[in-house]
Formats: C-alpha cells, structure tokens, sequence
C-alpha cells in the first residue's frame, strides 16, 4: 500500500517539506509497511504575480480572522491585536486598585498615600521577568560581573519550552513577540496598575496570551503555524509560570471584557485598513486557486502520472486544493471509463471541493451529478472552524462511497485550516478508512 499527500493553495518548497514531515512521520507510525509519498506541485503550477503587486493599492500588515465560539473568538481577538488584554489592564486597572497609579507609579506622591516611596507594584516584577525570555531558550544568559550565573538565567523546564516552540513553528517569532510585548506602553502602564499579589497573577497571564498571540499571529501571517490549541495552551502554562503566576487561575477583568467583546467585534475595519497586504499576502494562496480554475489540466495530468506511476493500491490525502484537483482528477477519469490505476481511497483534508461542486464551480461535475462509477471511496475531513472546509456527505446523499469526518483543533482560522495534521484523530479515522477499504 502507498499514501500520496497531495499539498494545498499557498505551499511552497520550504512549507512544503515541514508539512510533508509531519504528515509522513505520523502515517509511518500507523502504517509501517507502506509507502509515504509526496506530490510537490506549488513551484510548478502554483501562482505568482507578474507585475510583483502593481495592481494592489496600499500594503499594510495582514491581520487573521476570528472564530466563532468563545475561546476561539477570543484568540481571534488576540491574534488580530495581541496587546488587547494588556490595553484593557492599562486603561481600567483592577476594581480592586488602590486609587490608581500617578506619574512615578504605586509608591509614587500621587499613586497610594500610604505606599513607600520608590517600592514598585508587584505587576513590575512580573514584567520584569518576561524580557529575559526575548533570548531563552536560543542563548545563554549573562552572567553576572564575578562570573556566577546571572539572576535572570532560564530554569531547566526552559527545555520544554524550547522543543514547543521548535515544534510548532512559533520560534523564529519568538524573540520579536517577547520584546514586542515587553517593550510596549501598554504592559508597562498595565504593570505599574498592578497593585496587589492577585493583580501581579492575572497580569502574568495577560502578558503570556499576548506573547503567544504575537508569535502566532506572525507564524500565521507566513501560514508557518502547525500549532494546535493544546500546544498553544502549554505555551501560555508554561510563559505564565516563568513569569510567576499561575494559567489555571481564571481570567479577571481583562478576560470579562474582552470575552463579550470578541463575540461582537467584525473583520470589516481590518479588511478595509489592511486590503494591499492581504491582497499581496494571500496571492499564493487565492491565486493558486484561481489559476487552477483556469489552467487546472496541467496539474490534474501530473498528479495522474505521479498517482501511476506506483503498482499497487494508493491512498490520496488531498489538502485544501490538493483535495479539489484530486476530485476533479478521479471524476473525470472515472467519467470517461478509464479510472486512475491505482487509486483506491480519497481522503480530502479542509477541502472546498464540496462547496465549488454545489456553485457549478467543479470542473468535474455539474450540480446535482452523481459521482460517477469508479469513482473510489471519498473521506472528507472538516473543522467548523476553518472556513476552508466543506461537508461532502449531504451534497451527495446517498452514495455509500461518501462519508465526513469532522476534527475540532479549538483554533481559529487560518490556525484550523492546517491544525489538522497533528491531530491523532484524523490518522485515527484515515486507519479506519483503509481498513474498510480492504487495504492493507
């Protein structure tokens, strides 16, 4: 038995290769015996823009989409503007303040009467913490004048961070959403409001979200995230701990604020303020769709040649676009009487074959046409949350070879539309599938 994984809009070599990794990685675990193969097509047949963008008025800096229940809505939130959380502690402070602070902070003449003079909040500790992540895990700490190591140096649990961060494709942002956060205005006035212990706490989780947020936020502007919410959890556990407080401990004031309003916010302003870079931005990604709407038979011919190429049964994992081509292939083969040799199982992953196929946008089918005989069994995998993905079973009712799968990765998009490849159960349902396929 053979796996071929087809990629979808947008990848490139290097993209390409991370992806492929990880997809063959977890297939060779649940299926030692078989082949793991790949079908590159991005530099090939993938778009570009000729006149390197002339057409696209404006270029600002792209900002991701928000999700739709609660949690996800509020990391879109924070996706969209990683500081939001430390914005609301800056301006409303807590209810629990001591009068607020005045222009040398708590301890200052016109902070807390009763404060020390030159004795910080407890919020400056927890700030003063998170600068020296901006080069943990990726370089020693200074040490101090007599050689002894500095105060600040990372403990050993710096390790895990460091493996999450390589793991997910959130390190080489890192560093930038460390010092980007710790240097802003809005974590220093956030700081200095924190009067108390139990202040200093829920800052120490506000400052991790938004160091999370920023790195995710720049990984997902370069679709170089594969970071799922359990990670993306672990991260914000393990930064709030290092900065002395405590994840677990429900969100305050910040949370209660931002949770209504991530529910109610719209996308409109950004796509109005942020049109040139998205348009820039999303050019591999929508052009490729587009140039295959157009120019898709070179493509389909050369994953024919590569699905053929091999004896024996194969499994066709098609991401995305990858799955649309696929469909549009094995239909159009199965239509004309000469199915693709070889092709016994289609998995489609965060695909929109179903919903071109209802618009009349499918080269392969017209609305409201059958799948055709010989057409092979078709597992498409969804997640509510990526709004890239399409159910496939109901605009084929009643065809036996048909079934959905759907995956919850609690990210928001685009995070969902790759989260899930590290989701045990996708290869869980793709085991199934070959299982009742009869391969093996």
């Amino acid at each position: 038995m053979r796996f071929l994984f087809v990629h979808g809009t947008g990848v490139r070599r290097e993209r390409h290769d991370t992806l492929f990794g990880l997809v063959r990685e977890r297939l060779a675990a649940r299926f030692p015996g078989a082949d793991v193969d790949s079908c590159f097509w991005g530099e090939r047949f993938g778009a570009r823009l000729a006149s390197g963008g002339r057409s696209v008025p404006g270029l600002r800096t792209p900002g991701p989409a928000e999700g739709e229940d609660a949690e996800t809505a509020e990391w879109g939130l924070l996706l969209a503007d990683p500081l939001c959380e430390l914005r609301v502690l800056a301006e409303a402070g807590w209810e629990t303040g001591l009068g607020g602070p005045g222009p040398g902070g708590y301890g200052g003449p016109d902070g807390d009467p009763f404060a020390m003079p030159g004795v910080r909040a407890p919020g400056e500790r927890a700030l003063e913490l998170l600068r020296p992540l901006a080069r943990a895990p990726y370089a020693p700490p200074a040490a101090a004048a007599d050689g002894a190591p500095a105060v600040d140096a990372p403990p050993a649990a710096d390790g895990e961070l460091a493996a999450l961060l390589g793991g997910t494709g959130l390190g080489p942002g890192f560093r930038a959403a460390v010092t980007g956060v710790a240097g802003s205005a809005e974590a220093a006035r956030a700081a200095a409001r924190a009067a108390s212990q139990a202040e200093a706490l829920e800052l120490a989780a506000a400052l991790a979200r938004a160091v999370t947020a920023a790195a995710l936020a720049e990984a997902a502007s370069g679709a170089e995230a594969d970071c799922t919410a359990a990670e993306r959890d672990r991260l914000v556990e393990l930064l709030t701990a290092r900065l002395g407080g405590d994840a677990r401990v429900p969100g305050g004031r910040a949370a209660a604020v931002l949770g209504r309003l991530a529910m109610r916010v719209t996308t409109q302003p950004l796509l109005n303020a942020w049109r040139g870079s998205l348009t820039v931005g999303a050019a591999p990604a929508l052009g490729d769709i587009l140039r295959y709407q157009a120019r898709g038979a070179d493509l389909r011919a050369f994953l024919h040649a590569r699905i053929a190429d091999a004896p024996g049964p194969t499994v066709l994992i098609g991401h995305s676009l990858g799955g649309i081509a696929l469909v549009d292939l094995l239909a159009l083969a199965a239509a004309s009487g000469g199915p693709v040799p070889g092709a016994a199982l289609l998995v489609t992953v965060g695909s929109q074959a179903p919903y071109l196929y209802e618009l009349g946008a499918l080269t392969a089918l017209a609305p409201g046409s059958p799948l055709p005989y010989g057409f092979p069994r078709w597992l498409n995998v969804y997640d509510r949350q990526d709004v890239l993905s399409y159910l496939a079973g109901p605009v084929f009712p009643g065809d036996p070879r048909v079934s959905d799968h759907e995956i919850s990765s609690r990210q928001p998009f685009p995070a969902s539309h790759s989260a899930y490849w590290k989701q045990k159960s996708l290869y869980e349902r793709i085991e199934r599938a070959v299982a009742e396929a009869g391969l093996g």
